[in-house]
């Protein structure tokens, strides 16, 4: 099951159901800190751990005191630090304090002389001073409060030589306390994803029962750091109603195309691109070799005769179908060399590396001119000769457009009528502003609703790219990949991105299926180059390298298991 994305509206009316349905607020409350306690001790482990808890008025500020009292459990030593709550008669307060776990009040440290002594010398900071309310720019007494731990954080982050300078190994790891936020960072406004500027942006942010909106929005999105959803009780049924998911692991390896042991090439699909041009050779590399890694059974890579030596010698695995050109670009007859083809095919990808020129915009027009209708009668199907003699358009395989595909899209007057019925586009904000006929910064302004109503008007899956990509089909549903990953943000990643939703549309997934499961295994894959490269080391070559592994990941098969299933 996917997780929900909520307003803090729809989050309060959801909890509201929850109580009246009996789980009350205090047995939330009891689930939250229990869950964000086990996430630390999952993430960093608990065990001997110095955590400073800063904790404030509201369900935030109990959640985190509860945590407090799980994590002694687990082993940690934890201290509340506490800001603007009334502490008499506070249950939570006063269960944390039976188990002996001391406290400090911002009231009583003035000059937060304490306050700087526990962060230097914690493995841990847990914000839990404001939750999801938080609508209000932060002044006064809680500034001061948030700009001194940042303060202290930066100081204590600084990296340490230790007095011994060894110039040829750099600096050493820097020191200072891991930052978990309970539910957002304080200061993050959980619907538009402003972010003040005394915020303390997270290494890890544990999101209660949902992820809220504002997280998945710039400029917060960037202050998260891990992004954990912990289950703290609420049945699934009070969100039915809310249409827009993140995509989970479970949901993606339940989509997963099935690999039985007695298939063939061709039980896993045949997949044809259009990609390349004399400028771009690698674009046509980096999406065949994604379609192949993600499985598919045969790719075709339809591109310009000219390109065949230096792209074959990367790609062998791959069969070739060469194009007429003009100086290295598709020539407009090379129209009717896919046209002949593309009903072969499960799936057809047009667009990386393709270019802007004249010629290949014009074999663009003929090919989706040559469309009798928006809506495909049958896959793969090619008219008999008889039939074509009378004019009748050959069909197009289920369609992936992205790159230079859709920028020369932009240029056909509603093309969005031409293309086979719900085609796969993948734009980044740029491209999807030109299709549009609008600008990037509309766009970004407001990335989940651009496609949520193009997808709708256009008829067309949208997968609008980016930190946290927006999956949007015509009939309303819409999916966020939970990846931030900086080291996707390189030339060519968008290529493997292509490849892979090729591939498992290919495979036989329903469009938006594969649009989720090919962008996922692509930011998945991100995650993994991330992991052992670091991000700023990572190229596209790297994610078409770790698509299988991102595969195998999601069918459980990390530890060991040597047979799959």
């Amino acid at each position: 099951m996917a997780v929900k994305i909520v307003t803090s509206s729809e989050m309060r009316r959801i909890e509201t159901a929850a109580d009246a349905g009996g789980l009350s607020f205090d047995q939330m409350m009891e689930n939250a800190g229990r869950a964000v306690a086990k996430a630390i001790d999952e993430w960093m482990g608990a065990q001997g751990r110095r955590v400073v808890i800063l904790v404030g008025p509201g369900n935030n500020g109990g959640d985190g005191l509860v945590a407090a009292r799980y994590l002694a459990e687990l082993g940690a030593a934890p201290y509340v630090y506490v800001w603007k709550r009334q502490t008499a008669g506070d249950k939570q307060f006063d269960q944390a304090a039976a188990r002996s776990i001391p406290s400090t009040s911002l009231s009583d440290d003035p000059d937060m002389c304490t306050l700087r002594r526990l962060l230097a010398n914690c493995d841990i900071l847990v914000d839990a001073l404001l939750g999801t309310g938080m609508a209000r720019p932060i002044e006064g007494e809680l500034k001061g409060l948030l700009e001194t731990v940042r303060q202290e954080l930066t100081q204590l982050r600084k990296p340490d030589d230790g007095g011994l300078c060894a110039p040829a190994e750099g600096v050493l790891e820097a020191r200072g306390p891991w930052v978990v936020a309970l539910d957002v960072p304080s200061g993050l406004n959980s619907d538009t994803g402003e972010l003040d500027p005394a915020a303390i942006p997270a290494d890890m942010t544990v999101t209660l029962a949902a992820v809220k909106l504002g997280q998945i929005l710039s400029p917060g999105a960037a202050a998260l750091g891990k992004l954990v959803v912990a289950d703290i009780g609420i049945p699934p049924e009070l969100s039915a109603d809310i249409r827009l998911e993140m995509a989970t692991p479970a949901w993606v390896a339940d989509h997963l195309p099935a690999r039985p042991a007695d298939a063939h090439k061709g039980t896993f699909g045949r997949a044809l691109a259009v990609v390349g041009s004399v400028n771009y050779t690698g674009a046509a590399w980096l999406a065949g070799a994604a379609a192949a890694r993600v499985g598919t059974g045969l790719v075709t890579l339809a591109l310009p005769q000219t390109l065949y030596p230096a792209v074959a010698s990367r790609l062998a695995e791959a069969t070739y179908l060469l194009l007429p050109h003009d100086m290295g670009v598709l020539a407009p007859d090379a129209c009717k060399v896919v046209s002949e083809k593309a009903g072969e095919y499960e799936a057809l990808l047009i667009g990386p590396g393709l270019g802007h020129e004249k010629p290949t915009e014009e074999f663009l027009r003929r090919l989706l001119g040559g469309q009798k209708s928006a809506v495909r009668r049958q896959v793969g199907f090619v008219h008999s000769r008889s039939a074509q003699a009378e004019d009748t358009p050959v069909s197009l395989p289920p369609l992936v457009v992205d790159a230079d595909g859709l920028n020369l899209l932009a240029k056909v007057e509603r093309w969005w009528q031409l293309l086979p019925a719900e085609s796969v586009l993948t734009p980044h904000p740029g491209e999807m502003a030109r299709l549009m006929g609008s600008e990037t910064r509309q766009v970004l302004a407001n990335r989940i609703k651009y496609a949520a109503d193009m997808a709708a008007s256009w008829g067309h899956i949208v997968l609008l790219k980016g930190a946290y990509s927006v999956i949007a089909a015509p009939d309303g549903r819409l999916m966020v990949l939970p990846f931030a990953n900086p080291g996707l943000a390189t030339a060519g990643s968008g290529d493997v991105l292509a490849g892979a939703v090729l591939g498992m549309r290919a495979q036989g997934l329903a469009p938006f299926e594969a649009a989720v499961v090919g962008g996922y295994l692509h930011g998945l894959a991100g995650e993994l180059a991330r992991d052992e490269l670091y991000q700023a080391g990572v190229i596209a070559g790297d994610l078409v390298e770790r698509l299988p592994r991102a595969i195998r990941r999601l069918k459980g098969l990390e530890n060991g298991a040597s047979r799959d299933r």
